[in-house]
């Protein structure tokens, strides 16, 4: 200790014994373990009334093995959802990808990572109108009120394509009214005369078709066929901190995808009954009979690029955005989707910039850097 005795000693001997411990840790593989310890296994989220997301089927049925999901509400806004998530609010959020696109335009700090909803000839939003309706073509929706869960999301962007492929000028789409209405009452709204046209999709659709005196007067499958509508987003602090946490996830709910696309359409419907029974929210059963798809086109939710280019053109032509504001590949990844399945083969997503890149930095870092 006599060779400690002055200043300069010390210090290179508290300097030496830090270098020690630092390799020692980097050696031993600790620090990477309390990592991996130190993520959240929770993720809290927003529901849908009457209805059971991708999530909590994926949890139901075990998919999401130590990952928990805590219920905070409902919502029925898509783009509500995503900004709650984009600060930190929730989770996870969940919105048609013009929302997403739109949001990732003003540099909020949220990544794709699983489609979870689409549209096919099962799955799919209509534009009803009462059978008596003098509403039969698009330019006599102008000066009509369009019942809708939210605006600047699908139903929206919907109407929109609609009324541009009719012909009808940017003056006079805007003259086409469109509202917000919970699905839960736009059936009520639209049959009371509230509202003109009301959006209904897959449940609430066939329960009103099911009773009768409404028509389409067009369908989103009818103006872009099959395609995945809406993806789940996380926030990019959340993926660099819980990378293990949102792996499980993206799988178990990619797990979920495929489970309802193979398993009997009736142990679907079951299973989804028995989830809104046991979480007890006081909601209705019955409209869950008529479920058929969740629409996901891609296998195992995974994103292409040709999902957010469509918004980006869509909202860039409606001046929304600025079209060099985003690129559609850094708005998603696939790198946390581990589904290995029948068919799910590396050689099928060739086109995915990010899938299985083990060296590239991760989504979360990526697109923190360039902002979107």
């Amino acid at each position: 200790m006599s060779t400690l005795s002055t200043p300069s000693s010390r210090r290179q001997f508290l300097t030496l014994l830090g270098l020690s411990a630092v390799a020692v840790s980097c050696g031993s593989g600790g620090g990477g373990a309390a990592a991996a310890k130190d993520q959240t296994r929770t993720l809290r989220y927003q529901g849908w009334a009457g209805a059971v997301i991708l999530p909590e089927l994926a949890q139901d049925l075990g998919f999401l093995e130590d990952v928990k999901l805590k219920w905070v509400g409902n919502t029925i806004s898509g783009p509500q959802d995503i900004q709650s998530a984009a600060t930190g609010q929730v989770d996870f959020g969940g919105a048609f990808n013009g929302a997403v696109v739109k949001l990732a335009a003003r540099k909020a700090p949220i990544t794709a990572v699983i489609s979870y909803y689409g549209v096919d000839k099962a799955a799919y939003n209509g534009f009803y109108v009462l059978k008596g309706s003098p509403v039969h073509s698009a330019r006599d929706l102008i000066g009509k009120k369009v019942g809708m869960n939210t605006l600047g999301a699908h139903s929206e962007a919907m109407l929109d394509i609609y009324l541009q492929r009719h012909g009808l000028s940017q003056a006079d789409i805007k003259k086409a009214e469109p509202l917000v209405v919970p699905p839960v009452n736009t059936e009520q709204s639209l049959r009371q005369k509230q509202i003109q046209v009301g959006v209904l999709g897959d449940i609430l659709r066939d329960k009103a078709l099911q009773t009768g005196g409404v028509r389409p007067l067009f369908t989103d499958y009818e103006l872009l066929g099959d395609f995945s509508a809406g993806t789940y987003v996380l926030n990019d602090r959340f993926l660099k901190e819980n990378p293990d946490t949102a792996r499980t996830f993206v799988t178990g709910v990619a797990r979920a995808i495929e489970w309802a696309r193979v398993t009997p359409r009736d142990e679907v419907i079951a299973r989804q009954i028995e989830i809104v029974k046991k979480r007890g929210r006081n909601e209705g059963t019955a409209p869950l009979k008529y479920w058929k798809s969740f629409g996901v086109a891609e296998t195992a939710g995974r994103i292409t690029d040709k999902e957010f280019q469509l918004w980006i053109d869509w909202l860039s032509k409606r001046g929304d955005i600025e079209k060099s504001q985003v690129k559609a590949s850094d708005l998603y990844t696939n790198e946390f989707n581990a589904y290995r399945g029948r068919g799910d083969r590396k050689d099928d997503h060739k086109d995915d910039h990010k899938d299985d890149r083990k060296d590239e930095p991760s989504a979360a870092e990526k697109t923190s850097k360039n902002g979107s």
